[in-house]
């Protein structure tokens, strides 16, 4: 009989966390703690993306304070190791990423080794282990920025990855933390079928793969979690929606830019069914993206799909975790800033798939979903994956 270790990922864009400091940030770890009271995992990795959100001048102290308070508080004391990983120094343009990594190791696990890129051999963790700034010279990390040479046509922004490799009772892994490039206009993204921000994203996250797969260190399995920024495939989502409407594209006086498509229903008095501009995705029947966790439009989720050769997911069963509505008084609603994807993925290698024990009866023991599907925690809802880690009892 094999035995096996519970764990907990938990991905979270928390970029609208730190601008209004207070309710919001106590509201994201209530439900954060009650995740973690609920499951009882023994190992807990957190990956955050977008630290100190946009204005991340005025509110990285804000940012590094909400590490001290997870990290500090009482809800995690079981945990007696710690490993957190903050890379604030946005001053380091070139380097930047905003991404921040937390480990917390339960104190009834025993051999637990993290892996020292510097020395090429694995060590075991003690006690609290903080690195806040740069990040420059921290052995137990790889992070890189995505090159700027990658795409000339994009504002250079806090993208990239930041990995961290692992031993949990003989079982090598590596958790690396992923933030890809966001869909800038919703005009462009319904130019074309895949979008050139879905190519930007393929091109990224293929980087990334090859560079933790690149044989300087032994292959281990692998689980990205991130804000992978995927969205639906918006040209033939917008196709479906508006095929029984009146389709009219709006152009700007002086060239011939589109600066809005109008869809109107033909009968119904011509409501606007849908009316799309840059920043703006307003769709009449707006609950259809969450009803039945919005099932209807998993088969626009096609990102993914290029990437069968190397990544699996568990099966989605909650609805798009972006972009929710961040009035307190509406939680489960989302913004009609762009349509509602599933920007937010807990991804794995197929041999980390291979690791994850199952019961006979089914999945039940595997849970992957939403954090604070009813609580407003930002834009954003954090994707977390509980499982049982097979372990190699030697």
């Amino acid at each position: 009989m094999g035995t096996h270790i519970d764990v907990l990922l938990v991905t979270a864009n928390v970029g609208s966390l730190f601008g209004d400091v207070g309710e919001l940030e106590s509201d994201w770890l209530r439900e954060f703690f009650m995740t973690v009271h609920t499951y009882k995992p023994r190992f807990v990795a957190l990956h955050f993306q977008e630290v100190g959100g946009k204005d991340y001048m005025v509110n990285m102290g804000h940012a590094e304070n909400f590490f001290w308070n997870i990290e500090s508080s009482e809800e995690m004391r079981e945990f007696d190791r710690v490993c957190v990983y903050v890379d604030s120094h946005f001053k380091a343009v070139d380097s930047f990423t905003a991404l921040g990594s937390m480990y917390f190791i339960h104190k009834s696990l025993k051999n637990i080794y993290q892996y020292d890129f510097n020395v090429k051999e694995f060590k075991a963790v003690l006690g609290h282990n903080k690195y806040v700034g740069s990040l420059d010279g921290v052995t137990t990390m790889e992070k890189e920025k995505f090159p700027k040479n990658f795409w000339p046509d994009i504002k250079w922004s806090r993208k990239g990855y930041m990995r961290t490799r692992w031993i949990i009772h003989n079982q090598g892994l590596d958790l690396v933390n992923v933030h890809l490039f966001h869909d800038a206009s919703n005009l462009i993204a319904c130019n074309s079928s895949p979008s050139v921000y879905s190519g930007n994203r393929q091109k990224a996250l293929r980087y990334v793969i090859n560079r933790i797969s690149d044989g300087s260190y032994a292959p281990v399995p692998f689980f990205l979690f991130g804000d992978f920024n995927f969205r639906l495939d918006t040209l033939s989502l917008v196709e479906s929606l508006s095929r029984s409407a009146d389709v009219q594209t709006v152009k700007k006086d002086s060239s011939n830019e589109v600066e809005k498509i109008i869809c109107e229903e033909k009968d119904n008095d011509h409501k606007v069914l849908l009316h799309i501009e840059t920043k703006l995705f307003a769709y009449l029947h707006e609950a259809v993206f969450r009803e039945d966790n919005g099932r209807a439009l998993l088969k626009y989720d096609k990102e993914i799909t290029a990437f069968q050769d190397v990544i699996t997911e568990e099966d989605i069963r909650f609805p798009p975790s972006y972009p929710y509505s961040e009035d307190y008084n509406k939680p489960t609603q989302y913004m009609n800033t762009r349509c509602p994807s599933w920007c937010d993925r807990i991804l794995m290698s197929h041999s980390a798939r291979d690791v994850i024990h199952r019961t006979e009866e089914g999945d039940s023991s595997v849970v992957y979903n939403t954090l604070g599907p009813s609580v407003c925690m930002g834009d954003h809802k954090p994707v977390f994956l509980f499982f049982g880690l097979k372990t190699n009892s030697h």
